[in-house]
């Protein structure tokens, strides 16, 4: 809502004395030039921009837009940005102790605001993907007629979590996690500003990669441990943030792991070969490291979808669908929860039937034509649909398979150079023992050999 004498009240102390408010609050972006990271979304000319600018209203007036990103990325600093900028009403509702009484109550201030003081409104809605589908409707009318510009932010992907009228009627816009580099600009300003720790303390390189790590991409978590490392140091009468204050203040250990080094490489490599070798145990030992240092988890989610091809294939023809699953599920809710999810395919995979016949298949095949076994296609296996090509003898003779007891025609369809060629050896592994039966006998069908 609005704000009151309390709130008022609040922020002027907090403007009078900067150090009465957490330190992630107070090193916010007052403009959005200080917005650090998401700079696809503050282009010139882009919906935030305008949002800000005196060219937001008119005909082309800015529209109501929907920021969709994990916890940290900026979502609630935008919000806090337009409102400092711009000069039309601000009110600001989370959807966490809001209704659709509060909605309505807002609307129609908007209504009143612009119809007595020509003064737009912007809301500022939090956490919209906790309101019900009642709830969202109840913003439809305020939002199409543009009694208000909203400005929503949600941690969950917005296709399941808000309506269809809401998303048609605003603009989405995806925040990406911010990079070390970003995370890194912040605590250097945090360090340096006045209304940060003025220089008081400096950084050491270890407690500032640690800090990057536990951040994880989350601005407001680095930040926070760093006050937290900044004011234990100045109990202890020390003059730089060490490694090991940061370890105490966290009450987490840093982690022997460099995302861009030798680590990064040799621990994805333990776990993939751990998976491989089906201890179940030490998998998920490395892939605690490699959560706990602080690993995107969409490399981590990749290396098991290939791995669920490379190392098990149809020995286990779920394995490869559950790391893809695993991989989406991990894209929309990010960490900590994404660890349950890793966890789930790790598990799987680790324990699932192995084998590599599928690899050693499409190696087999490339190297064949590497080696310069190409050859024409036969002709009656052409592509016949397009004018001319029966002149040509394409797709003639072409018997189709499901014309044919069995569904299997005797005819090639490799070229000469490798016809006659076997790629695929599957294993007598899980279900792949299957496979290896009906590869033989659909081979003799081909070869006009069965029975």
């Amino acid at each position: 809502m609005e704000p009151d004498l309390f709130t008022a009240a609040a922020e002027d102390r907090q403007e009078k004395d900067p150090t009465s408010s957490p330190l992630a609050v107070r090193m916010r972006p007052r403009t959005l030039d200080e917005v650090v990271g998401q700079q696809h979304l503050l282009k010139p000319g882009s919906p935030l921009r305008r949002l800000v600018a005196e060219g937001g209203s008119g005909r082309a007036g800015a529209s109501s837009v929907i920021l969709w990103g994990p916890p940290g990325t900026g979502k609630t600093t935008l919000a806090y940005v337009v409102s400092k900028a711009t000069n039309k009403r601000f009110v600001e509702l989370s959807a966490i102790t809001a209704g659709v009484k509060e909605v309505r109550a807002v609307i129609d201030g908007a209504r009143r605001a612009a119809g007595g003081f020509g003064k737009e409104t912007v809301l500022f809605l939090d956490e919209i993907h906790r309101f019900s589908k009642a709830q969202q409707d109840s913003l439809l009318p305020a939002v199409e007629n543009r009694w208000v510009t909203l400005i929503a932010a949600t941690t969950e992907n917005p296709y399941f979590s808000v309506i269809s009228p809401l998303l048609s009627r605003s603009l989405l816009l995806t925040l990406e996690p911010l990079t070390d580099d970003d995370i890194g600009a912040l605590l250097v300003r945090a360090l340096t500003e006045e209304r940060g720790l003025a220089d008081a303390l400096a950084l050491q390189d270890d407690a500032r990669a640690h800090l990057l790590r536990i951040a994880g991409g989350d601005a407001r978590r680095a930040l926070t441990a760093l006050e937290a490392a900044a004011g234990a140091a100045i109990d202890k009468g020390e003059e730089e943030i060490t490694l090991e204050t940061v370890e105490e203040t966290v009450d987490r250990a840093a982690v022997k792991y460099d995302r861009d080094g030798d680590q990064h490489y040799d621990v994805a490599s333990a776990l993939i070969k751990s998976i491989r070798g089906s201890d179940v145990d030490a998998a998920l030992h490395y892939l605690a490291r490699m959560i706990e240092a602080g690993e995107d988890p969409r490399f981590i989610a990749r290396r098991l979808m290939i791995a669920a091809s490379e190392d098990i294939g149809l020995a286990d023809p779920t394995a490869l669908p559950t790391a893809v699953a695993a991989a989406q599920a991990v894209a929309m809710i990010g960490f900590p929860e994404a660890a349950l999810t890793l966890s789930h395919a790790t598990i799987a995979l680790a324990l699932a039937p192995k084998s590599n016949a599928a690899t050693l298949a499409i190696q087999a095949a490339r190297q064949d034509i590497r080696d310069g076994l190409v050859g024409p296609v036969p002709p009656h296996v052409r592509d016949g649909h397009y004018k001319g090509a029966q002149k040509l003898g394409h797709a003639q003779g072409y018997v189709y398979p499901h014309d044919v007891a069995g569904g299997i025609a005797a005819q090639q369809y490799a070229p000469d150079a490798v016809h006659g060629r076997r790629y695929y050896e599957p294993t007598r592994y899980g279900a792949e023992a299957r496979y290896a039966d009906v590869v033989e006998k659909v081979r003799e069908r081909l070869r006009g050999e069965a029975k």
